[in-house]
């Protein structure tokens, strides 16, 4: 193959390749993260499964939080104190299988404070079986 053929076909390749990193646990991830910085708590419980579990690492809701009730009250109390966000996601990556995906990303939730999350989301049957909100101070702004 002549190279400027090669050279003209790898930008085309590398975009292949990028978009298929996206699927539809990835779309669902960002369609939560805006549900999140929108203060939108009816949407954000939509996400999930029934039995859900959150696992908050760092800031001052860390713990673990399973189930609706729990869930509903961890995102009030985040919805009230931070209001509305602007967010910024970057580096994410969706792994699939016929039983489940598991979503990775960072993302930096901007407003009263800068808030920088390095995430991981596992899909089961389309909803958000587990959540990691791991807080990164280290995470590119």
């Amino acid at each position: 193959m002549h190279p400027s053929i090669q050279l003209s076909l790898t930008p085309a390749l590398l975009l292949a390749a990028s978009t298929a990193l996206a699927g539809p646990a990835a779309d669902n991830a960002q369609s939560h993260f805006r549900a999140i910085a929108g203060g939108q708590v009816e949407s954000v419980l939509a996400h999930y499964t029934d039995s859900a579990a959150l696992e908050w690492v760092g800031g001052p809701l860390d713990g673990r939080y399973a189930g609706k009730p729990a869930l509903n009250g961890v995102w009030n109390t985040f919805a009230k104190a931070q209001g509305q966000l602007a967010f910024k996601v970057s580096d994410l990556r969706e792994s699939a299988n016929p039983k489940g995906a598991t979503v990775t990303a960072n993302v930096v939730f901007s407003g009263k404070n800068t808030i920088k999350v390095r995430y991981v989301l596992t899909y089961r049957d389309g909803k958000i079986a587990s959540e990691v909100w791991q807080i990164d101070p280290n995470l590119a702004g």
